[in-house]
This record gives structure tokens, sequence and C-alpha cells, in this order.
């Protein structure tokens, strides 16, 4: 077994378990509760992960989706197309990335609009003169000015969502076996690494902005909109007919039985 088999083999045995699906919304949550607690009572101080310039809120946080979408996309189509054989029912599963960018584009485009609902210009941070002038906040940052708003953590939300979207398109890997000499054998073990690497980030991001970023009551509303996003797809809608469906759990011979 060479290094790159014992990385995948390593987060097959961490992430790919039935216990991570269950629990990781809870700790999500416990992470944003005991980080935002921390931040109010005893903030920690600044660090790398403070800063918002670090590489991992860059050139990762920031294009969260893209990372998410650009790596699952040709990990559910090798991984279903090895168990089903059937094309058709890779396009269906691939529609979860369609459901998934409509669920991320949704939440956003809300989000801004309930931080322009609730927002004001103001003059400066201290929030002591406000700008009537500038009803918009595009026209309140172009004029210099500062926009103070009900802002939802997005990050929360993201990384909420993608990381609870990789965990269960991972279970496909309980069925999924492939040799050495498999032709798919490499481009799938890397994809697991890559997967399983992007969810340690998202996590870790996660918790930095549970204890460096946002107030709790915006924390609190960008994790229930993650939470709500993957409990309502994964753990309502895919479990109907009419719908992108679940991972599958064994071969297309098993499938056809």
């Amino acid at each position: 077994m060479d290094h790159l088999d014992r990385c995948a083999w390593l987060v097959r045995g961490t992430l790919v378990r039935a216990a991570v699906r269950r629990y990781l919304p809870w700790a999500l949550v416990a992470f944003m509760l005991t980080g935002s607690v921390l931040k109010e009572v005893s903030p920690l101080p600044e660090s790398y992960l403070s800063n918002k310039r670090n590489v991992f809120n860059v050139y990762f946080v920031k294009v969260a989706w893209g990372w998410t979408f650009c790596l699952l996309l040709p990990f559910i189509a090798l991984t279903n197309y090895h168990l089903t054989g059937k094309p058709g029912q890779v396009l269906r599963r691939l529609s979860t990335l369609l459901v998934g960018t409509a669920v991320w584009y949704v939440c956003t485009a809300l989000f801004c609009s309930v931080e322009h609902y609730t927002g004001s210009c103001y003059r400066s941070p201290a929030l002591e003169v406000v700008r009537r002038e500038h009803p918009s906040k595009q026209q309140c940052l172009g004029a210099g000015g500062f926009w103070h708003g009900f802002d939802i953590s997005g990050h929360s939300f993201l990384l909420t969502y993608c990381a609870l979207m990789i965990v269960e398109e991972m279970a496909v890997l309980h069925a999924v076996k492939t040799d050495r000499s498999h032709r798919h054998h490499k481009a799938i073990t890397t994809l697991v690494i890559a997967l399983g690497t992007l969810t340690f980030i998202w996590v870790l991001m996660f918790l930095c902005t549970a204890v460096y970023f946002h107030d709790f009551l915006q924390k609190v509303f960008g994790t229930m909109f993650g939470l709500l996003g993957w409990y309502g797809t994964y753990r309502c809608w895919y479990l109907k007919s009419f719908s992108p469906g679940l991972p599958p759990r064994s071969s297309s011979f098993h499938l056809k039985q």
C-alpha cells in the first residue's frame, strides 16, 4: 500500500462512518455555540487564523462552493458510474450539485437582502453619524461610508452546508471497492483524499469563524440555514422518488435485484 492508498484509507476510516453523518451536524452546532461564548466571555489572542487575509480564508473559504462543486463533480460521476453503470443514474445524482448551487445562491441572496433592509450608512464604524443620502450598501461603500446591518454569517452557512454535503456524498464509499489495477482506482483515491482535506479545512474554518468573527445571532442564523439546506435535501427531499436521490449503497447487480 503506497502513501496515496494509506491517506485514502485514513479518510475512509473517519469521514465515511455512519456516526460521522449522524453526529457532525450536532458537532458543528456545539462548535458554533462554544466558540461564540468564548469570543464573548474570553476572547482568544490574535493569531494567523484571526486575520481575514489568511490563506485558508482567501483561497478556500471565499470560494468554498466552487471548491466543493469542482471536487464533488468528478467524485459523484466516477463512483456512481462504477456502482451502477448507468449514465442516466449518474446524471440524476449529479443534479445534486445543481440543487446545491440553488441553495447557495438563494441563501446568499437572502442574506444580502436582510443586510440591506436592516442596515444604514454611517460615517465611520463608530456608528455615530447616519448618512441618509446613501440608502444602499453599494452607494455607502462607494462614498467611503460604513454600512451596518444584520449580517447573517455566510461563512457559517456555507461551511456547514459544504461539509455536510461532502460527508453525505462520501457515504458511497461503503460500496465502492477498487483494487490498484482498476482504471478508476487512482482517480477515486485522489478525490477521496482531496475531499477529506477539504472537509477538514471547512470544519477548521467554521470553528475559526465561531471563535473570531461575527456576532452570536449572526452565526446562529448562518449555521441554521446551513443545517436546513442539508436536512431539507439529504434527510427529506432526496428520500423521495422524484429527486436526485441519495448516493447508491450497492453495485449495479444489487440495484437490479
